[in-house]
């Protein structure tokens, strides 16, 4: 008897199954059965899925990873070089008579 090549699942048809277990209407063996795999293969994805479904909606409500961490010194710090900068170029534009005179 020769042994099946491994298989590798992709993590939507993982969530699917441990979805369908979850909701309950078959049992393991009918499921394992309707999508080929081993019901111990299904147990462990069901668990995975119990485990991580906290994660999904994050620690305080959001979800992990949507927004980046925003350092605010250091765009504090950024906004007060260009605002620096900006005057710089205005005053030097205002005494070269090239800046309009609705900004003076």
């Amino acid at each position: 008897m020769s042994r099946r090549p491994r298989r590798n699942h992709s993590p939507a048809f993982k969530a699917k199954v441990a979805l369908a277990a979850v909701k309950g209407e078959k049992t393991l063996a009918e499921l394992a059965q309707l999508f080929d795999v081993h019901p111990n293969q299904i147990t462990t994805w069901l668990t995975q899925l119990l485990e991580g479904a906290a994660g999904v909606f994050g620690a305080d409500g959001t979800a992990d990873g949507s927004e980046p961490t925003v350092d605010v010194k250091t765009l504090h710090a950024k906004i007060g070089e260009l605002t620096l900068a900006n005057d710089f170029l205005a005053g030097a534009l205002g005494k070269a008579g090239l800046l309009p005179s609705a900004k003076r």
